[in-house]
């Protein structure tokens, strides 16, 4: 499944960015996180887009070496590209292990603000890039996204016990000593609900979860993969380990 090699470890830092059907984004992207973080190497774990993402992946891997390319058979969805990349980045030897999206949502100044974080004396075992916290903010959604969004995680944080506000981010820096600690065959959850399967792992380790705020703007170029099989997903996890923590606290 895997075509690429682990040759990193000199860099601090390895980004871990899903795709699927991003080539127009992809360049740009790239280009945003380097300008504002020229030290860290970027993973792309490509799920056999049709549209010639991965090949355009290996082209720039080619010409820059901060750049790897994980190929995937399939579709096979955001979690296991994450626990795919995750690995990889843990074999390779990376201190620190962050998720970031494709779509240029995610902006490379605020991956340096978070790493910066990260480094600071509490030693933070997760920063998550939140739009929920003072100073964070979307932009170009709709009214119906933002209720979404919010109301998913005022209900996982309520179902979970988490004082973590934006409990759905997808923009995050973990460091690799807690990766380690948690168990990445054990994880089911396929779609944005691993984002929230991931925060409460971290918290059952006992780790240090801080939030950083962000500007997330909307996409300009692709197609969204929320769908509300994806919402639904979610809320049936988020309702399943509600109910285990209330019978087993």
């Amino acid at each position: 499944m895997s075509e690429a090699s682990p040759i990193g470890g000199a860099a601090l830092t390895c980004v871990v960015m899903p795709t699927y059907n991003e080539r127009e984004n992809l360049g740009m992207t790239l280009r945003d996180v380097f300008d504002h973080n020229p030290g860290v190497e970027v993973l792309v774990v490509d799920d056999a887009s049709p549209d010639g993402t991965g090949e355009l992946a290996e082209a720039l891997a080619h010409a820059d070496r901060r750049i790897h390319v994980l190929h995937r058979e399939d579709k096979l969805g955001l979690g296991p590209a994450y626990v795919a990349g995750f690995r990889w980045a843990l074999e390779a030897g990376y201190a620190v292990v962050c998720e970031m999206d494709m779509d240029g949502s995610h902006r490379g100044c605020d991956l340096a603000a978070m790493l910066r974080r990260l480094r600071d004396d509490d030693a933070p075992d997760l920063v998550i890039g939140s739009r929920r916290v003072a100073g964070g903010s979307t932009q170009g959604w709709s009214r119906w996204r933002n209720m979404v969004s919010t109301g998913g995680s005022w209900y996982a944080r309520a179902m979970l016990g988490l004082p973590v506000r934006d409990m759905t981010a997808g923009f995050r820096a973990y460091r690799a000593q807690m990766l380690r600690r948690i168990d990445l065959g054990d994880i089911r959850a396929n779609g944005y609900v691993f984002q929230i399967d991931m925060t409460r792992r971290v918290a059952r380790a006992g780790g240090v979860i801080v939030e950083v705020p962000i500007v997330f703007p909307d996409r300009v170029r692709g197609t969204s993969k929320m769908t509300m099989g994806i919402v639904a997903e979610a809320m049936l996890a988020v309702s399943g380990w509600g109910l285990d923590r209330l019978l087993h606290r």
